[in-house]
């Protein structure tokens, strides 16, 4: 990256995209300082990162510094980020940085990219099986786990991308191929300062030369309408109009990208049920967008397999309880989707809520609660909740500096269950005030459940 060779080049956060920011600003010749407010973190690099300049704690940049890459977690009103704009330093994040990258090079690879509250994870990976299948040399990257400009440096062709609204807001510059917006609902609204901000970063997935959107979400709808992108695409659970993808007869079909061709049947789609199928269909239309062939649609889905904790059957116990582990269910919009698989659940709940509302979440679904176990910071909130719309709901709130948190959550939703009941954990929260991540969460229920029933 010509344009920064020389320069001072300030990365914030020392965690995985911090460590690749910092590599592929030293491959470009950037004078590089990499700061965090953990020394610890910081100090694990010196043997990655010769040439780097380690500093913790910094609250406004160093002199002479001519850009602030950031980690994705960190807010604009931060003390080092506000410093740099107030100083006329531009601050930008790794996926920004990829995409200037990239803007280098004489035959820069292809972005699709994929964001939405929910079900980002399973559209990436189904989008790099179908792409895959078409022989295609594509990664998932991005939010999924391996940073953007990783996978740039590689060499790969197509960019699979999944990003976050933290990495949208950071990334003004970003216009991939064709974007698509799944779904929107309140979600790190403390992050954003509310949900129009949040909206607006999710907006600028539709900013390329194809907009896809979910027909089904009128918030959606609103942002699909109003996109710059040169050709707008719909998808909905629905039969299909022209130009959009569907459902019809028990199968995706394609009136966008073709005249009116069936591609894969529902009953193949993984995870099964409303969510995966509108993820199929947002993969399949951004696959579609490229130009793969409805062979490889077809090949690429029924191929794929869900991530774990995602809806995930952990056992069922010998009075036919059943125990669904769905921790990747961070949101109130997810859990809702979560919830609406069951018809009488003991449901586990609670975490960080990170400023998202939890009222319509019961009131529409409270009719399916056999009882209720709350976990977590904001365990109170979902059970004043409860306590509006769901009075007769048996709820039981736990206290937090138990030992063994989930085990006792679990014992206790099985305590309230019945025969051919579902034990769902499906949080409605983020994990980390308890566990180190959704998937930590996702393994002490497993755990707890298996310990429970003996198996």
């Amino acid at each position: 990256m010509t344009k920064l060779a020389g320069t001072k080049v300030l990365v914030a956060g020392a965690g995985v995209t911090g460590r690749s920011a910092a590599e592929a600003l030293l491959a470009a010749g950037a004078e590089v300082v990499v700061t965090d407010s953990s020394p610890e973190r910081l100090m694990a690099l010196e043997s990655l990162l010769e040439g780097v300049a380690l500093v913790p704690g910094l609250t406004e940049p160093p002199a002479g510094t001519s850009l602030v890459v950031t980690s994705p977690g960190w807010q604009p009103s931060s003390p080092l980020l506000a410093a740099a704009a107030s100083a006329g330093i531009e601050v930008i994040g790794e996926v920004e940085l990829a995409w200037r990258m990239a803007s280098e090079l004489a035959d820069p690879p292809v972005w699709l990219a994929v964001t939405g509250t929910n079900g980002k994870t399973t559209t990436v990976g189904m989008l790099e099986s179908i792409l895959h299948a078409a022989g295609a040399d594509a990664v998932a990257c991005g939010n999924v786990g391996l940073p953007v400009v990783d996978a740039l440096l590689a060499g790969r062709r197509v960019l699979a991308v999944e990003l976050s609204s933290f990495q949208l807001h950071w990334a003004p510059s970003v216009r991939p191929q064709a974007g698509a917006l799944l779904n929107l609902a309140e979600d790190h609204l403390d992050w954003h300062g509310g949900m129009d901000a949040y909206a607006r970063a999710k907006a600028r997935i539709l900013t390329g030369d194809v907009a896809i959107g979910w027909l089904d979400d009128d918030l959606v709808v609103d942002l699909l309408e109003d996109a710059p992108a040169r050709d707008r695409v719909g998808f909905t659970l629905d039969e299909p109009s022209d130009g959009q993808l569907g459902v019809r007869d028990g199968w995706l079909v394609d009136r966008a990208f073709a005249d009116d061709e069936p591609l894969v049947e529902v009953s193949k789609i993984r995870p099964a049920g409303p969510p995966g199928i509108a993820d199929a269909l947002a993969a399949t239309a951004l696959a579609r967008a490229y130009g793969v062939p409805s062979e490889a649609v077809r090949e690429g889905l029924e191929a794929f397999e869900p991530a774990a904790h995602r809806a995930v059957l952990v056992a069922v116990d010998a009075t036919d309880i059943q125990y669904i582990n769905d921790s990747k269910a961070t949101n109130p919009h997810a859990a809702v989707a979560s919830l609406r698989a069951f018809d009488s659940v003991v449901w586990i709940a609670g975490g960080l809520l990170k400023g998202a509302s939890v009222d319509e979440m019961v009131r529409t679904e409270a009719h399916r609660l056999r009882g209720v176990v709350l976990i977590g910071q904001d365990r109170q909130i979902i059970a004043d909740a409860l306590a509006r719309h769901a009075p007769d709901v048996p709820v039981r709130v736990l206290d937090t500096g138990d030992d063994e948190p989930m085990t006792v959550a679990v014992r206790a939703a099985q305590e309230l269950a019945r025969p051919g009941d579902t034990v769902l954990l499906a949080p409605a929260a983020a994990s980390m005030d308890m566990f180190t991540d959704y998937a930590h969460r996702g393994q002490a229920f497993t755990a707890a459940v298996q310990e429970l029933i003996g198996r």
